[in-house]
């Protein structure tokens, strides 16, 4: 069956926001375009593969019904789409998730399946250290530090399996304003909205189906916030339970 989303003068099929990722599909107006995103997200029966669950991802690459690479393509195929409206991220890493995505699949393939992050991709907010891929903790004086090691918490995300797509948009230093260098992320459900702040690029990143989940920080809201603002599950952990070591924090006691 072919759902068609009708509002502000849109028509768009289904087919045609899976396979364009939008880029044919939608008029230039930013209030037809996030009317279109929202009648897509909103789809009941047979939703698009970028706004499925990580579980249903998950339990589809485990049966050998999904492939990670081809996943992996899709999802960086709708980055480049949409990230022209959405600034969700400061790095995009193509080559990184590719190796990471064949890697999995041949470890699937061979029996070794790792659990339920194995070959799914997703994405860190850019405050994580991550080896060869730069970390500006959202300032214009960082924009070109190039760690030499992974954040503990990205090093545990690769051991699982999962493919990095890339590092996510943050407001400079995890406090409340972005530095005027770089992008500041749009809300998917509407232009004008406000994205939340810090982790916004890790809210965005999920909530616009440009990962199937997203690692965030949390001081004083930082993940509840854009979680809350771009209709998303948040969960800021106990202090404790998540290594920081690797990562540039605003607090060191949160």
């Amino acid at each position: 069956m072919n759902h068609a989303a009708h509002k502000g003068g849109i028509a768009a099929t289904r087919r045609d926001f899976l396979a364009a990722g939008f880029g044919a599909a939608l008029a230039a107006s930013s209030v037809e375009w996030t009317a279109a995103l929202a009648a897509e997200r909103n789809m009941t029966d047979d939703a698009p593969l970028h706004y499925r669950t990580l579980v249903d991802v998950a339990s589809e690459i485990r049966a050998g019904k999904l492939s990670p690479v081809e996943l992996t393509k899709a999802m960086l195929a709708r980055i480049d789409a949409l990230e022209p409206r959405l600034h969700a991220y400061y790095t995009v890493s193509p080559e990184r998730a590719l190796a990471a995505a064949d890697k999995a699949q041949r470890e699937i393939a061979a029996g070794r399946y790792l659990g339920p992050l194995h070959g799914v991709p997703i994405a860190v907010k850019d405050l994580c250290f991550t080896a060869g891929v730069r970390t500006t903790g959202g300032s214009a004086v960082r924009r070109d530090f190039v760690p030499t090691f992974d954040a503990t918490v990205v090093r545990r995300l690769e051991a699982a399996g999962a493919v990095l797509l890339g590092k996510l948009a943050t407001t400079e230093g995890a406090m409340a304003g972005y530095n005027p260098e770089f992008e500041v992320p749009r809300n998917p459900w509407g232009e004008e909205l406000w994205p939340g702040v810090s982790s916004g690029g890790s809210g965005v990143g999920v909530g616009g189906g440009l990962c199937f989940a997203a690692l965030g920080t949390d001081t004083g809201g930082s993940i509840r916030y854009p979680s809350g603002m771009n209709g998303i599950v948040g969960l800021k952990p106990t202090w404790g339970r998540v290594s920081r070591y690797g990562v540039l924090d605003l607090a060191p006691s949160l």
